[in-house]
């Protein structure tokens, strides 16, 4: 199975590097193959341009972007939980994220 590649947007970058390192244990842990890394949302367009992800999550204080990236990617844009996203919950972050390039898969 290929390696997906999961990239979260977040204001700054900094909170959601902590969630890509609970998000990577958990993979880890299930044994999915993942690639998952942050980035500020204003570096956002970069890192998509550089690192082709197949799915985009942005954390819940930028999710008035998500029209805006919808509008301009070709690959699945979903916001993170808000609860999960404050709880740092990587597991479950990681399965909507993986739930969501299923959906763009189907």
């Amino acid at each position: 199975m290929m390696s997906k590649k999961i990239m979260l947007a977040c204001s700054a970058g900094m909170s959601t590097s902590l969630l890509v390192t609970k998000m990577q244990k958990a993979a880890e842990k299930d044994g999915t193959d993942v690639t998952i890394f942050a980035t500020a949302a204003a570096d956002a367009e970069n890192k998509l341009d550089q690192e082709h992800p197949d799915v985009l999550m942005l954390g819940p204080q930028v999710k008035y972007m998500l029209d805006d990236f919808k509008s301009k990617l070709d690959i699945p844009v979903a916001v993170i939980n808000m609860r999960d996203y404050g709880m740092m919950d990587g597991e479950k972050v990681l399965q909507s994220a993986l739930a969501v390039i299923d959906a763009q898969k189907a």
